[in-house]
């Protein structure tokens, strides 16, 4: 029982931390199963990230031309104009305003991925709105992934939460279940074309009627 409540208090600390910091690092492992649905050579628009997030370095390594702003340069999301012929959106973004950067992206019309907490995420009328009348897909990560709150530092407890890909215009599926070929969370990347999440063949097509 000892080990239960220390698992209790772990995630208690880590729910406790992500209440009073809305920027938490992603891990490069929770990056590369995004990249099979990207062209080559694309003009990405990183929103939320500064040029030493892993989203930055993993797309440029790449070869994918990367546009990073970040609140912390005066470039504010709901402000700043579009990089110019921007191919897709991707990051990290703070989940406290999620209603509100959702709604943008949508308005923008880009095809789009956003890395979210997916507790609560049909609960706002706002969102159910904007997911049954828009192109949208869930790619769901296998395990939980382990943010940071610095970079190279991982968190010695692990989010109490599942983690998504909240997507528009990637996919002709609705929701899309990644297996993890080491069946953990330590995910790793053997080639530029064989990356550690496979689409699962439980996939709802987009023409179906799954919402409402």
């Amino acid at each position: 029982m000892v080990w239960l409540f220390t698992a209790y208090l772990n995630k208690m600390d880590f729910a406790k931390k992500k209440a009073e910091k809305d920027e938490w690092f992603t891990p490069k492992e929770a990056i590369y199963p995004i990249l099979r649905y990207l062209k080559k050579n694309s003009i990405i628009w990183c929103p939320f990230d500064t040029k030493e997030s892993n989203f930055v370095k993993i797309l440029e390594a790449e070869r994918h031309i990367v546009h990073a702003t970040h609140i912390c340069n005066g470039e504010d999301f709901f402000n700043c104009k579009i990089p110019s012929e921007c191919e897709y959106i991707i990051s990290n973004p703070p989940y406290s305003k999620r209603n509100k950067i959702l709604k943008r992206l949508f308005e923008l019309g880009k095809p789009f991925a956003m890395l979210m907490n997916t507790n609560g995420l049909f609960d706002s009328d706002l969102r159910w709105n904007l997911f049954k009348k828009n192109n949208f897909t869930l790619i769901y990560l296998k395990g939980r992934v382990n943010y940071m709150e610095k970079y190279g530092e991982k968190q010695k407890s692990s989010p109490p939460f599942q983690s998504a890909y909240i997507c528009s215009w990637l996919s002709d599926n609705q929701i899309i279940f990644g297996d993890n070929a080491n069946g953990g969370t330590n995910f790793t990347k053997s080639s530029a074309d064989d990356f550690p999440y496979q689409e699962s063949l439980i996939a709802i097509n987009q023409n179906q009627k799954t919402i409402g």
